[in-house]
């Protein structure tokens, strides 16, 4: 489908750019349903996005916009109404005006890493979690997995204060599940999710001590690679996983109920998929 002045843009801020996977499911999507919508990637800077995000979603032909790294943070506090998961998370994913001009902000990382986990056959009722990294992707996946019925959560970050925070505001919701802030073992949880950037270069450090995994453990990633060492060492020792591409194709569904268009499945945005790596 060729772009005209009638293609409507969702815009899709973060950096770096090389690293999106979005665009290559929104758009083959939208070309096989005769969707005259296009997926742009958009660069901002961290020190720019603040001022930018109000004024691209001033277009009057862009519909809304996919938010990643480093953005998601800012994006919950920058926009004029908020899901209550973003509520939780302190963190933001996809912006939306609503009839009146307001910037309407929802977060489904959470939703995409459970709808994941649920594909791979694992339940959450019960289980022992470990969120290292509760950024704004990680604190998603933990808010979802306290309400998809984990028994456990740990929750580690540089930022002690961070963590502490979103404990807190786990706490207020879910009394009977048991938090714990650090450290970063991941021996005896049934689950463990690197929900940092570690991965995204081939030599960076591991997330977690891959030896004191054990092999029942089910680990995820975020990344949006095929394959980080990471990910390699777990199955190495036998751990079933899910790469970050997993958790963006069973998120996608939410995401275009928020913008406004048809229904999607997640296997049919697999089959559909141009993805490259």
């Amino acid at each position: 489908m060729e772009i005209s002045g009638r293609t409507k843009i969702l815009a899709h801020f973060g950096v770096p750019t090389e690293t999106f996977k979005a665009p290559m499911i929104f758009n083959p999507w939208f070309r096989e349903h005769g969707i005259d919508c296009v997926v742009v990637p958009m660069g901002a800077e961290a020190d720019d996005y603040r001022a930018v995000l109000p004024l691209v979603m001033r277009m009057r032909n862009v519909v809304g916009a996919l938010v990643t790294m480093p953005h998601k943070t800012v994006t919950a506090e920058a926009v004029d109404d908020v899901s209550d998961a973003v509520r939780i998370a302190g963190a933001c994913n996809a912006v939306r005006r609503d009839e009146a001009g307001r910037l309407i902000g929802d977060m489904f990382d959470g939703e995409g890493f459970v709808g994941g986990l649920r594909r791979h056959g694992r339940a959450t009722g019960g289980a022992s979690a470990l969120v290292v990294g509760v950024g704004g992707v990680g604190s998603a996946i933990a808010a979802s997995l306290a309400a998809a019925g984990v028994a456990r959560l740990r929750l580690v970050d540089t930022d002690i204060a961070r963590s502490e925070a979103l404990a807190g505001r786990l706490r207020a919701l879910y009394p009977r599940l048991a938090l714990e802030t650090g450290p970063n073992d991941p021996a005896g949880h049934d689950i463990a999710v690197n929900a940092t950037p570690l991965g995204m270069k081939d030599d960076d450090p591991l997330p977690m001590d891959v030896e004191r995994i054990a092999p029942a453990t089910f680990v995820g990633e975020v990344v949006l690679r095929q394959e980080t060492r990471f990910l390699a060492a777990v199955r190495a020792r036998g751990c079933a996983t899910q790469i970050g591409t997993d958790m963006l194709f069973e998120q996608i569904p939410a995401y275009l109920r928020f913008f406004g268009f048809p229904d999607a499945t997640s296997d049919e945005l697999r089959r559909l998929a141009r993805i490259t790596y």
